[in-house]
């Protein structure tokens, strides 16, 4: 015969309207365990509460922190602690490491990583916009091609400082595939305008496939192109990365059949 019922306290119907109606509803959940546990080791009042306050604050920062990195464009798959180092790409671990500490960040200071196709640039750029939501930065991760595009439109109908405000005042911004074709001149400037209005101010992220030594040729002004990119480059980590494509890592794989 169970005796479970008589070992696990139960959650009156009281109870747990109480919790909803203070919007505590997912602690349910997790109660009768926690319950258990609080007899269990003979926790005291204060003890158990801070145990279940603490289940909560820890509920709420991880929905937030999944809030913000959908509105930052952020891939819920490429985090850190996902990064498959068991993949045939090379790169500078101490870099990497230095970058995951977002002491860049906080100085200013802006991260290149660069290398071909397919070797993981996006990964670890989207990964280290998740690690800085969870620190409590702001951030804004988008495509070289959709942001300048989107900047163009915006010019268009008079919303372009409107744009660019929102661009500059984000802690981390991430710029992917940059210089992948040639840049027009209103693209260049926009660059430029994103470039020098962060410089030392706001940290930001570039991945690309060229050096910033070939970025020049694609640029529409030239002086305003070997100004953006000299600021850039001088307050930049540079994280090379080279090796197979690591996209082969992601590619969906059958699930074997259950043995018999």
């Amino acid at each position: 015969m169970s005796h479970s019922s008589t070992l696990t306290p139960s959650i009156t119907p009281e109870l747990t309207a109480t919790l909803r109606r203070l919007k505590l509803g997912q602690l349910i959940d997790t109660l009768p365990e926690r319950l258990a546990l609080a007899k269990s080791s003979k926790m005291s009042y204060a003890e158990f509460l801070q145990l279940l306050l603490a289940d909560e604050v820890s509920r709420r920062d991880t929905t937030s922190a999944a809030r913000k990195a959908k509105a930052a464009g952020l891939d819920q798959r490429m985090r850190l602690e996902h990064w498959d180092a068991t993949a045939n790409v090379t790169y500078n671990q101490a870099i990497l490491d230095e970058l995951a500490s977002l002491r860049f960040v906080d100085a200013g200071q802006n991260a290149l990583i660069i290398g071909p196709v397919g070797v993981g640039k996006t990964f670890l750029a989207v990964a280290l916009g998740h690690t800085a939501i969870r620190r409590g930065k702001s951030v804004h991760f988008e495509r070289s091609d959709r942001l300048f595009k989107r900047l163009r439109i915006a010019r268009l109908d008079n919303t372009l400082d409107v744009e660019l405000r929102k661009l500059l005042r984000v802690d981390l911004l991430i710029i992917d595939d940059y210089a992948l074709a040639a840049s027009d001149a209103a693209a260049t400037n926009d660059f430029y305008d994103l470039v020098v209005e962060r410089h030392r101010r706001a940290s930001t992220v570039i991945t690309s496939n060229r050096d910033p030594s070939e970025w020049l040729a694609l640029l529409a002004d030239q002086l305003l192109a070997q100004s953006a990119i000299d600021r850039f480059a001088s307050a930049a980590f540079e994280l090379v990365i080279d090796g197979e494509s690591y996209r082969d890592r992601q590619k969906p794989r059958l699930t074997p059949p259950p043995a018999d």
